[in-house]
């Protein structure tokens, strides 16, 4: 069967002198991988070699199971050029490519994530984009759009609120209980990651800003929820994305 949609091209590899296959995130058909025959000659359907980050129409068949399917037409309207003149903006929308490919299986749709990472591509390349607050934000829903995002409002060990638990002695938070976790019960997990006031405040943001809400989203602020979330991304993918160094800056959440 022929599909065509709107596709974000996610990987790329090399298949032949002439050939690559490409994985495309699709808007109703999810991930696709697929053989892009010729589309390294300069007169191809695609108009030469097919490069990460790539917005346009894409015509394709493929099979429901797991194969690659057949690339028949890809015709580029966003080249995000943009974002490859500066090495923050391209460094963090590669990270969110990888980590949208990473995080969403082959031909499983998830329509809501291409329209977050085609807009997340879209004010990246803005000159007055805040590059923390947008991969924080993305990191945020595409967690919560795949159901891995955790409870962030209570402790999964007691109930008690995430602020101001254990005394205001801070909060934990462990990726395989699956949330926040109070000062008291944070001792006793065996994984977790400290988390600052500062951290719970930004994530309150966040959430906030889900509902639509106008919030501010600091860097500091933002960095430090980059930090969180990465460390449970890199729990629940069991590896470190290879973007990671260069997006996930020092600070700790």
């Amino acid at each position: 069967m022929r599909y065509r949609q709107p596709a974000i091209c996610l990987r790329v590899s090399d298949y032949s002198e002439t050939s690559q296959v490409v994985a495309f995130l699709t808007r109703s058909e999810g991930v696709v991988r697929l053989l892009a025959k010729g589309t390294k000659r300069a007169k191809s359907k695609s108009g030469g070699a097919i490069d990460l980050l790539s917005e346009g129409e894409l015509v394709f068949t493929h099979s429901r199971s797991g194969g690659l399917g057949t690339l028949m037409e890809f015709s580029e309207t966003v080249s995000h050029t943009p974002l490859r003149r500066q090495s923050a903006r391209l460094n963090s929308a590669l990270y969110l490519i990888e980590l949208a490919g990473e995080m969403l299986a082959q031909d499983d749709p998830h329509p809501e994530v291409f329209d977050l990472l085609h807009n997340a591509l879209a004010r990246l390349a803005q000159d007055d984009a805040p590059i923390p607050a947008v991969v924080a934000y993305f990191q945020w829903r595409l967690l919560r759009n795949v159901g891995l995002l955790g409870e962030l409002d209570r402790c999964v060990g007691c109930g008690s609120a995430a602020t101001g638990a254990g005394g205001g002695r801070g909060a934990w938070f462990s990726s395989t209980r699956g949330g926040m976790l109070c000062a008291s019960c944070g001792g006793r997990a065996d994984e977790s990651v400290r988390v600052t006031g500062k951290t719970v405040t930004a994530l309150a943001a966040l959430a906030a800003a889900e509902t639509g809400k106008k919030v501010a989203l600091p860097d500091d602020q933002a960095e430090r929820v980059k930090a969180l979330l990465s460390y449970h991304i890199t729990y629940q993918l069991g590896k470190c994305l290879k973007l990671t160094k260069h997006v996930i800056g020092p600070k700790r959440p």
